[in-house]
């Protein structure tokens, strides 16, 4: 009689690609691997292949199932035994799967000009000032699949808007005559330092404290992993929220400077609607960097800002007669 054979251990297969994820796997493999290299580094990341059967039905993700000469040998020198793969359970993935980003590499890599996609950062921008600014936000669920975690690693989004507020804050200067060049200095160190970033240390620890305290959803299964929301997402948010505030405030109010600065009822109602829709703007990407996040529900309440906004804003109108705008 036919001896008989036990089938051959699934085979698994590796290939990186410049810029994207590659996935490949036998079609019975117990893991796939996921391979992200790009300009900023790369990483590994091993998920169930039930997992990442979504990710490798991708059409624009190269996927091929061939087995490779390890797998080949393998198959001779197991005699047609069982795999020697170990079989990894869906809800201690995430668990072990830890991402090695840290802000000490963030900030290194803000000091390396090849380390920064400034094309990418651009596009970016300019998509945050379209009619769809959440477009921006599916990068981060991108992320947090190759690379575990939703913040940036890619400084140069950061890098750009220093250097915005830096051209801006000095030409403010020279527009306001600043007598000195030390004085002119104070005023761009004031600009990043407390408008641009210490407004963000405030706004990103406090939304990602409104979030994990009171946002997270309750309803989950027993394979989901609990997740919260991480301090340079939540400044990520920020950022991407300061474009159009930014846009407004430094770009067009500069241009109107000779309208905004008089004391008629026009300059009142050009300045206060540049300030009410930049900040309205602001409150609205910020609540689409939160909604965009699973694991949060109710996030409209970072929109309850844009009422108090609108309420100062017809105060002001309202009350000009009265002497109450400003």
């Amino acid at each position: 009689p036919r001896p008989q054979t036990s089938p051959p251990p699934p085979s698994l297969c590796i290939e990186s690609y410049p810029g994207r994820a590659s996935v490949e796997s036998s079609k019975d493999a117990l893991i796939s691997i996921t391979f992200a290299s790009g300009p900023t580094g790369s990483s590994l990341s091993v998920f169930p292949s039930r997992q990442m059967a979504s990710v490798s039905e991708n059409p624009k993700m190269p996927v091929q199932s061939r087995p490779t000469k390890s797998s080949s040998s393998s198959r001779g020198s197991s005699g047609g035994g069982s795999s020697s793969l170990p079989y990894i359970h869906p809800s201690d993935t995430s668990s072990h799967l830890s991402s090695s980003f840290t802000p000490q590499q963030y900030l290194q890599r803000m000091t390396d000009l090849q380390q920064m996609d400034l094309q990418s950062a651009i596009d970016q921008m300019r998509t945050l000032l379209s009619l769809y600014p959440q477009r921006v936000y599916k990068m981060a669920y991108y992320r947090k699949q190759t690379k575990n975690h939703w913040a940036r690693d890619d400084p140069a989004f950061c890098f750009l808007q220093i250097v915005m507020i830096l051209a801006s804050s000095i030409a403010y200067g020279f527009a306001f005559r600043i007598p000195s060049l030390s004085a002119i200095v104070g005023f761009v160190v004031k600009s990043v330092l407390i408008h641009w970033l210490g407004f963000g240390v405030i706004m990103a620890s406090v939304g990602r404290l409104v979030a994990n305290q009171h946002l997270m959803t309750t309803e989950r299964s027993s394979n989901h992993v609990k997740q919260s929301v991480e301090w340079l997402y939540a400044f990520d948010v920020h950022c991407n929220a300061f474009v159009p505030l930014f846009v407004l405030l430094y770009g067009v109010h500069f241009f109107l400077l000779p309208l905004v600065l008089g004391t008629s009822l026009l300059s009142l109602g050009v300045s206060n609607t540049l300030f009410a829709i930049a900040f309205s703007w602001y409150f609205y990407i910020t609540h689409l960097g939160y909604r965009a996040l699973p694991f949060l529900s109710n996030t409209e309440v970072f929109l309850f800002p844009i009422a108090a906004i609108l309420a100062i804003y017809v105060i002001n109108l309202v009350g000009y007669p009265f002497g109450l705008g400003w």
